[in-house]
């Protein structure tokens, strides 16, 4: 092997690595049921947010302010029960002005990119104890935890964003609203 092709193996190698500790997965990852659709978050997301698995949130659901990174029309489709709407294009942080910047909080969205990106807004205007859903709602209704209507009633429906991110909702059980 000649010094230009060590050379090269020796930079492709190292690029091969940067992008694997630019991702910065952390060791203690929750995991999601389908082994595809962790592979897909691990991908997509840069884990610049804490995340909190959909088992975990569940055992701990009073103790933390629950926020919706959705569109409004998805939220009014189902949410997670005590959630609120805080929207992701049009994401107002006066929305939760009243909340103190210790609160714990965990944000959601369909799978758990936008959460992140308003995961990433609260801590840069200060809020210390910020956890990312990992999956988010679709992981949720995975683990058949229930949903919500914007009357409070159990409903069996999300909404999917579109028909390609919902093959992720794979409770037979759920009716998907795009």
């Amino acid at each position: 092997m000649n010094k230009k092709s060590v050379y090269f193996c020796f930079l492709l190698a190292a690029n091969f690595l940067s992008i694997f500790a630019c991702a910065q997965i952390p060791s203690n990852k929750p995991t999601c049921q389908s082994k595809a659709f962790d592979t897909t978050l691990s991908a997509m997301l840069q884990f610049t947010v804490p995340v909190i698995g959909v088992k975990e949130l569940k055992s701990h659901q009073k103790e933390y302010v629950i926020l919706d990174a959705r569109e409004q029309k998805e939220y009014d489709v189902s949410h997670i029960e005590g959630a609120k709407h805080i929207g992701y294009e049009q994401f107002d942080l006066k929305k939760i002005s009243h909340l103190k910047k210790d609160a714990p909080i965990v944000v959601y969205c369909s799978v758990g990119y936008r959460s992140e990106k308003i995961g990433e807004k609260l801590q840069k205007e200060g809020f210390s104890n910020v956890k990312n859903l990992y999956g988010s709602i679709f992981e949720w209704v995975n683990e058949s935890y229930p949903l919500v209507n914007n009357s409070n009633q159990v409903v069996s429906k999300v909404h999917t964003y579109n028909a390609l991110w919902g093959k992720w909702v794979r409770n037979k059980k759920v009716e998907k609203i795009f």
